[in-house]
């Protein structure tokens, strides 16, 4: 709840929120992004949106945002949202379309973006596959898969499989 009187900036440093549930048709819901943004730590926000197809996924996932609810979402989905987001994840309801756009762009913090088949070997990896189903599931070979591998972790500046799918998600690259 906003305290009157306070910017954004100075209610978030004081009560450090670990969500903040964002109405963008609000006047001053672009003074409360930036000021999210740019806290430390940035607490993950929730935007809720008249016409949440307009709200370009991928680019509100590079500019901090990590749910997108239609404003009539139901206080179930807006407080498993919550929880989702609170633990790490991104929640994109139906009515705001998908993520599919941000494959084959730049992710964000990556030196470079995952090409499609990475993300979909990543994909499998988050569904606990080894080597042998990947490739078998592909069509293709082993030493093909770890190739995959060792560049999908590359790019994502990561060292263990564990780390790539957590990154992967938290990027929206794999939704679970």
């Amino acid at each position: 709840m906003a305290t009157p009187g306070l910017l954004p900036g100075e209610q978030i440093e004081d009560t450090q929120p670990d969500v903040i549930v964002l109405d963008l048709a609000s006047e001053r819901a672009a003074d409360w992004l930036g000021a999210a943004v740019t806290s430390r730590p940035p607490p993950a926000i929730l935007a809720l949106a008249d016409q949440p197809r307009s709200v370009r996924g991928a680019e509100w996932i590079r500019e901090g945002g990590r749910a997108i609810l239609p404003r009539h979402a139901s206080t179930h989905e807006i407080v498993a949202a919550i929880e989702a987001i609170a633990a790490g994840l991104i929640v994109v309801h139906p009515d705001a379309g998908t993520l599919d756009e941000s494959r084959g762009r730049r992710a964000p913090g990556a030196s470079q973006s995952l090409t499609a088949r990475e993300v979909e070997v990543l994909g499998m990896m988050a569904e606990g596959l080894g080597n042998k189903e990947i490739a078998a599931r592909l069509g293709i070979s082993v030493h093909t898969v770890k190739f995959h591998i060792a560049s999908i972790f590359a790019k994502l500046g990561v060292e263990s499989r564990t780390e790539a799918v957590t990154v992967g998600v938290r990027r929206g690259l794999v939704l679970i």
